[in-house]
């Protein structure tokens, strides 16, 4: 099947870093730091046989600089073109900025090559009706996802996803579940979390760390929605499998919703 995910030859992947270098494509990098991934906006600087150069930029909200080490596994993505380009790489060295209002220079490996995550995996589809897919969210607190089933969870409800993220519906209640005493009210947005969850019957269970962009309550305020972004993802090959996957769930569901509105038009109910 068509994930929507390939990879880039060595020719094709330094035309694609050269050309994001030249129109400053807005790039994000990925790091762990104490046991908790985290993300940062980068500017690419330059490249050459071995070495990308990069230049970490301030949020306009606060001055803290990276937590990362030499010699650090780091992923680095960028959207640019007909998908999302992808890779990991490693810090080879650490140097301030030449402006002060930046957070410094990282030098990495120049990769070998890319991958390249189509732009359609990128496009929210909805779970399918005729499927209700639970998701288990915890607060991260520093804690690896090895034993994800030791942590207390709250169970909420798959609304849709894409390749980079997903909306999951916590319903509200009156008091904590005895087993699972995380509620909706205990997640916030800006916070880093475990998820996990079985996409399609049958399969193993996904899981990896995510960050909360959004809060909203349901229309009958039953349940409150979180909308989180996959993050760290691009750092390992493993995390790129789960990538390719998740794109592979994404054409998955939208082909069963789009053979659904087939038989609602052939079969309308009265």
């Amino acid at each position: 099947m068509d994930t929507g995910v390939c990879t880039l030859d060595h020719r094709e992947s330094q035309q694609l870093l050269k050309t994001a270098i030249t129109h400053k494509v807005a790039t994000i990098l990925s790091y762990s730091s104490k046991n908790k991934w985290h993300v940062a906006k980068v500017c690419l600087l330059d490249v050459d046989a071995d070495r990308l150069c990069i230049e970490s930029l301030y949020p306009e909200t606060r001055r803290r600089p990276l937590n990362i080490q030499m010699g650090q596994p780091v992923g680095v993505s960028f959207k640019y073109a007909y998908g999302k380009f992808i890779f990991d790489t490693t810090v080879l060295a650490l140097e301030p900025s030449g402006d002060p209002n930046q957070g410094g220079r990282i030098t990495v490996a120049n990769p070998e090559t890319l991958e390249v995550i189509q732009r359609r995996s990128y496009f929210r589809v909805s779970v399918p009706k005729s499927m209700h897919v639970n998701v288990a969210v915890w607060h991260r607190a520093g804690q690896s996802l090895d034993n994800p089933l030791s942590h207390e969870y709250c169970a909420g409800q798959l609304v849709d996803i894409s390749a980079g993220g997903m909306m999951l519906a916590l319903p509200k209640k009156a008091a904590p579940d005895k087993d699972h005493d995380q509620t909706w009210n205990s997640f916030k947005k800006g916070q880093f979390i475990g998820l996990r969850f079985t996409p399609l019957p049958y399969e193993t269970p996904i899981m990896f760390n995510a960050q909360i962009r959004n809060v909203l309550p349901t229309a009958d305020d039953q349940a409150v929605c979180l909308g989180v972004q996959m993050v760290g993802l691009e750092a390992t090959s493993e995390g790129r499998k789960i990538i390719g996957h998740i794109a592979s769930i994404v054409e998955q569901y939208h082909q069963i919703n789009e053979q659904s509105a087939v038989l609602e038009t052939s079969h309308p109910s009265y």
